[in-house]
């Protein structure tokens, strides 16, 4: 069953006030800011004014009333985030980056240093703005993938093995020495596939899961899904 999630927290209750929304977008914001900067950065703003822009973008959406214009019918985060950001450069950024730098209470704390790395990597790739965002937003929810599963590695006392065996979930198996891996790990090697098989099956749920923290319905997350991998694939 489609559990609720912080993005249907946020949809069902649009009231800023209510804590229990506020604290779900705050949540999605520090998650999903590096695609809005990225995003800034393909327009043409240098890294200090995509820092400000995202900055200010996240403190305004965050105090004023924007989320009443989220609609559940388009209920994708992604797509509110990027309309509420393109209504933001057209009507508001002009006349906020005239006011004194840091003037609006800052909510989230950007690590640029590393996002702007991540951006330079995808520069080659020529891609227009609404596709750097798009893309850089599918690899956010597989980097939030990964987190959560060396974080269930770690509990289970296995970080070790996780750091071992993720390369199966990026590489082509022909190319894994399959039997180094199971000695370096102590384990047979028919051991060690079936543990990379689980891993690879606990990645795929764990990716759905991330999809769905970001759309309003079930009916959603396939097509979100299938979505999400056709701008990894470019």
């Amino acid at each position: 069953m489609f559990v609720t999630t912080r993005w249907t927290v946020v949809l069902s209750a649009q009231d800023k006030d209510a804590p229990q929304s506020s604290e779900a977008l705050e949540s999605l914001c520090r998650i999903y800011w590096r695609p809005l900067y990225a995003y800034a950065r393909r327009l043409g703003h240098a890294p200090a004014d995509a820092q400000d822009l995202t900055q200010e973008f996240f403190a305004r959406l965050l105090e004023k009333q924007w989320l009443a214009a989220a609609d559940r019918e388009k209920g994708r985060f992604r797509t509110f985030l990027l309309v509420a950001l393109k209504r933001f450069l057209a009507n508001e950024w002009d006349r906020a980056h005239r006011q004194k730098r840091g003037g609006y209470a800052t909510h989230l704390p950007l690590d640029t240093a590393v996002a702007e790395a991540r951006y330079l990597t995808d520069l080659a790739k020529k891609l227009p703005a609404d596709r750097v965002y798009e893309r850089r937003w599918a690899l956010t929810l597989l980097e939030q993938t990964m987190n959560r599963l060396r974080a269930e590695f770690s509990q289970a006392g296995k970080a070790a093995e996780f750091e071992r065996l993720k390369v199966f979930l990026t590489a082509d198996k022909s190319a894994i020495a399959c039997a180094d891996v199971a000695r370096e790990l102590g384990m047979s090697e028919g051991a060690a596939r079936v543990a990379a098989h689980r891993l690879r099956r606990r990645f795929r749920e764990v990716f759905r899961e991330e999809v769905a923290h970001t759309v309003a319905s079930a009916e959603d997350v396939d097509e979100e899904f299938r979505h999400l991998l056709e701008a990894l694939a470019e």
